[in-house]
């Protein structure tokens, strides 16, 4: 997936509703119990991904990433990381 295609991607993705975001599993947030960090799309884990940057802690951090990047491997800034190792 190159950048335009990610853009498009986010720009075509209609937001979660509160109803919606109630109705997701569990096992679909990096913070299960707390519900925190939606990652169930490309979408929603890329704004993870910012979110946690802006105000998670360094443990967040480090948990929305792996589990962004374990999910989707292909997202640009996961595949940023893998270049770097």
């Amino acid at each position: 997936m190159d950048l335009l295609e990610y853009i498009e991607l986010i720009l075509n993705e209609k937001k979660l509703t509160y109803k919606e975001r109630k109705a997701l599993p569990k096992k679909q947030f990096v913070f299960p119990d707390e519900g925190r960090y939606p990652i169930h799309d490309r979408k929603h884990a890329a704004n993870a991904l910012a979110r946690v940057t802006q105000f998670g802690t360094s443990e967040e951090q480090k948990k929305v990433r792996k589990a962004v990047c374990s999910k989707y491997p292909d997202l640009p800034y996961c595949q940023k990381m893998k270049g770097k190792k």
